[in-house]
């Protein structure tokens, strides 16, 4: 992926460019690979995931994307989210070198149009209510977000 930068444009503006990017390529990817995907998902612990993809056979992935190194850098939370998914990954521009990245997460390298599987994320597998409390919380994520915008007028409870 190519940084473009618009003259007047802040590095942080960038950074959320890269990084809306990078989501939008990894969602697409993930959906292309049969996965439903949930987009900025608040986990039980008050953190909030990038992505979370529930594969058909209930198989939770959870996708962090970072932007540039001192996003990776500054951000101690994402081993908090492994409890909550069967497999973890990190959604990066092709710019990042993927060896900064620890070896024990995935790693989904993604631009604005798709992306690509670098290195599969080992299975932990939650355990069965763990598993029933996400798949849950997922299904009435996924049904509130679709009545927004199926019946914009109607508010969740």
């Amino acid at each position: 992926m190519t940084a473009i930068l618009v003259e007047g444009a802040t590095a942080l503006e960038s950074r959320a460019d890269v990084t809306k990017c990078v989501a939008r390529g990894a969602r697409r990817y993930l959906r292309a690979c049969g996965f439903s995907v949930v987009c900025e998902a608040p986990l039980p612990n008050g953190r909030r995931a990038d992505l979370i993809a529930l594969a058909s056979d209930g198989v939770l992935r959870i996708v962090e994307v970072k932007s540039s190194y001192a996003d990776f850098r500054a951000d101690l939370k994402w081993p908090q989210y492994r409890g909550f998914c069967d497999r973890f990954y990190f959604g990066i521009p092709a710019s990042l070198d993927p060896a900064i990245f620890p070896n024990d997460a995935g790693l989904i390298v993604a631009d604005a149009h798709g992306a690509l599987l670098t290195r599969e994320a080992p299975a932990l597998p939650l355990a069965p209510a763990r598993r029933r409390s996400m798949l849950l919380r997922f299904a009435a994520m996924a049904a509130d977000r679709y009545c927004l915008l199926a019946f914009g007028d109607e508010q969740a409870n």
